[in-house]
């Protein structure tokens, strides 16, 4: 099974820190924050597909041909400002069978992952006191995915999109628009659709850990480095 890792964009609101080093490549208790990723995929991970660009030469340095004993393969998203959707549709000619598709700053725990990949077409959320900060994920009554709803003045729902997504090539028979105000493409507006036509399985995440701006490093590191 293949994993697709977005690790293309600049970084911009982790800055100053990423204006030599890539957002994946930051370290976290003395070690990448994508290593942290990879070492909790599941053993059924046997590829990842990384999705690069700023920096592009730190990331292909550090995970070679081969990165923690999976296969790695490289695709270049040249607009990497391009958004989410748009990375995904990068990795679409290299992609066979099911995959997991996750995000380069979400560190997850790996049991959550794992069940996961145990459904067909899954998505990965956790609950938020603050769910009108993300993407809001709307189920039905059997705990399947009805929609993502973008950061709502009012929530229907307090579990929140975290990325980790379990898809396969059907989602790309899915268009994407542009954000009016980001002018980005973003992957949730193609799993909404997809979730019309196809189960998609919530799957709570109790370990969750987003790194976006400097101060999260911090943060990680209390949570992180007692567990070395």
């Amino acid at each position: 099974m293949q994993c697709v890792i977005i690790c293309a964009g600049k970084g911009t609101r982790m800055r100053p820190l990423t204006l030599a080093t890539p957002k994946p490549l930051i370290e976290i208790c003395g070690k990448p924050i994508l290593q942290h990723v990879v070492e909790v995929l599941p053993e059924e991970i046997t590829e990842l597909v990384l999705v690069v660009g700023y920096l592009q030469e730190q990331i292909r340095g550090v995970c070679g041909t081969e990165y923690l004993g999976k296969k790695v393969t490289y695709v270049e998203q040249e607009d990497f400002s391009g958004g989410t959707g748009d990375a995904l549709l990068c990795a679409k000619d290299v992609l066979h069978g099911r995959f997991l598709f996750m995000y380069a700053d979400d560190i997850h725990g790996a049991d959550a992952l794992q069940e996961a990949i145990s459904h067909k077409y899954a998505i990965l959320g956790t609950h938020s006191d603050h769910p009108e900060d993300f993407g809001v994920l709307v189920q039905n009554a059997d705990g399947t995915l009805q929609g993502i709803i973008e950061k709502p003045k009012v929530p229907l729902s307090n579990i929140v999109n975290i990325g980790g997504f379990v898809l396969d090539q059907k989602i790309f028979q899915y268009s994407v628009s542009v954000n009016e105000e980001s002018g980005e493409l973003f992957v949730t507006d193609m799993f909404t659709q997809f979730a019309q036509d196809y189960s998609v399985q919530v799957v709570q995440q109790d370990m969750w850990i987003s790194v976006g701006r400097p101060e999260d490093v911090e943060k990680a590191e209390t949570i992180l480095c007692p567990r070395k």
